[in-house]
């Protein structure tokens, strides 16, 4: 399987002159790699968002050592708190200087071990993961489309068969009914649902919009769980679905490196010959097949994208139709 650096070199013509925006870009993280990956192609500009400006700047200091004519900018998102998303999309919006935004990856995700909420009483690997990207794409929109060839990126992940959204009960009945993967499930069950909704209301303005799972990855995100219990977990629940996954050897020899768990991010991203599969939902840099892949329908079906479109709506407390 191909590297980041190997597809860059592969697309620079159509990352040349691009403003790309990825959301999650700590040092060590995937989006921190992708961006570094993609500003040896000589984009117009990368933006980083960001919830911790510190960490940030950190990413911001490696591209301008490595990549120094790339021209950076930083935003802070959190994502946490939808208020926070409101403040970095006007930010966006505000600047005159970067009229388009070209490709926007919303790349920041995290796997709550246990039950908390945020700010506006969402439970936080839904909010993360999902509410507060909903949140932010649909009110930069315009400068994404604003773009020749706009592109949206939602990295989600297998962990998507762990859960459907669970319409009727998203937050887990306040902590009582939680398991941190099942909650995990459902958020990246849900960056594939946005992903289809996004490709089938704005394709037609030219929008291309696609889902991916990086694979198995230990980045610095990693470091604060225990990994030992969240793999035995996802066994139980893999059990509980009779999914296969939970029945085969220890999946540890599935680790990729980062170097090739951000190459599918570049291909979401930036490969010419995907323009046929808008919507779709890519693993090891190609579309996944639901026949043989680990591809659950209640992730790819139109239905459950557009009532969790409505839902989203409702729980931000504004109409995006299209």
């Amino acid at each position: 399987m191909s590297t980041s650096d190997e597809l860059v070199v592969r697309y620079a013509s159509y990352i040349k002159d691009k403003v790309v925006i990825t959301t999650g870009v700590s040092p060590g993280s995937l989006g921190a790699h992708f961006v570094q990956s993609v500003a040896k192609a000589h984009p117009a500009w990368i933006i980083l968002a960001s919830r911790d400006l510190k960490k940030a700047q950190q990413t911001q200091e490696v591209i301008a050592a490595s990549s120094p004519n790339v021209k950076t900018r930083i935003v802070q998102l959190d994502l946490e708190s939808l208020q926070s998303v409101r403040d970095a999309a006007a930010a966006v919006n505000s600047w005159s200087d970067i009229p388009v935004v070209d490709v926007l990856v919303n790349n920041a995700g995290m796997l709550a071990e246990t039950y908390g909420v945020t700010v506006d009483g969402f439970e936080r690997s839904f909010a993360t993961n999902h509410l507060g990207h909903f949140l932010f794409t649909n009110l930069i929109i315009n400068k994404v489309l604003a773009s020749n060839a706009p592109r949206i990126v939602n990295v989600s992940s297998e962990s998507h068969r762990l859960s459907p959204i669970r319409f009727g009960d998203y937050n887990f009945s306040g902590g009582k009914t939680y398991n941190a993967v099942v909650a995990y499930g459902q958020a990246k069950t849900a960056n594939m649902l946005m992903t289809i909704s996004l490709a089938k209301k704005l394709g037609q303005r030219g929008l291309l919009s696609f889902s991916l799972h990086p694979g198995v990855i230990f980045t610095n995100a990693s470091t604060n769980i225990d990994i030992k219990a969240i793999f035995s977990e996802v066994r139980n629940v893999d059990r509980k679905l009779g999914n296969k996954e939970g029945f085969e050897d220890d999946s540890a020899s599935k680790v990729l490196s980062v170097e090739k768990g951000t190459a599918t991010h570049v291909y979401a991203a930036f490969d010419p010959d995907l323009k046929g599969h808008n919507g779709a939902y890519l693993l090891n840099c190609r579309v996944a097949d639901p026949l043989t892949d680990p591809v659950k329908p209640w992730a790819t079906s139109p239905f459950e994208a557009e009532k969790l479109w409505r839902l989203s709506e409702d729980l931000v407390g504004q109409k995006f139709s299209y």
